[in-house]
């Protein structure tokens, strides 16, 4: 089993979420975050005065699937994020040694 995470832009969601259904992706846990990185934020102007956002909001999508899903689901979310343009986000996978689902005791594959 993967965990897959995923930082997007916040606008491309609800498409990420539709493409990694197609592919067989039934759960996802969703978290609104805060970040940078090589475009390192920008200014703003807010009446009249500029100021610096250093850190723009994004959203970190996790998913943990079977190893068998991992490409699938990495493609799916790489081409519905993407955007060409600089901050599209990244895409992490890791290794996940176990998993229990809390209100039936399973383990393993069942209880994703």
């Amino acid at each position: 089993m993967k965990l897959v995470s995923a930082v997007i832009k916040p606008f491309k969601l609800d498409e990420v979420r539709e493409a990694l259904s197609e592919v067989g992706v039934n759960g996802l846990t969703v978290t609104e975050v805060k970040g940078f990185g090589r475009q390192r934020g920008h200014t703003e102007l807010y009446r009249g005065a500029e100021y610096v956002v250093d850190f723009l909001p994004k959203v970190k999508i996790e998913l943990v699937i079977d190893d068998s899903l991992v490409d699938q689901a990495v493609e799916a979310i790489q081409n519905a994020a993407r955007t060409g343009k600089i901050g599209d986000g990244k895409i992490f996978v890791t290794d996940v040694e176990r998993v229990i689902r809390i209100r039936t005791g399973e383990q393993g594959p069942a209880a994703i």
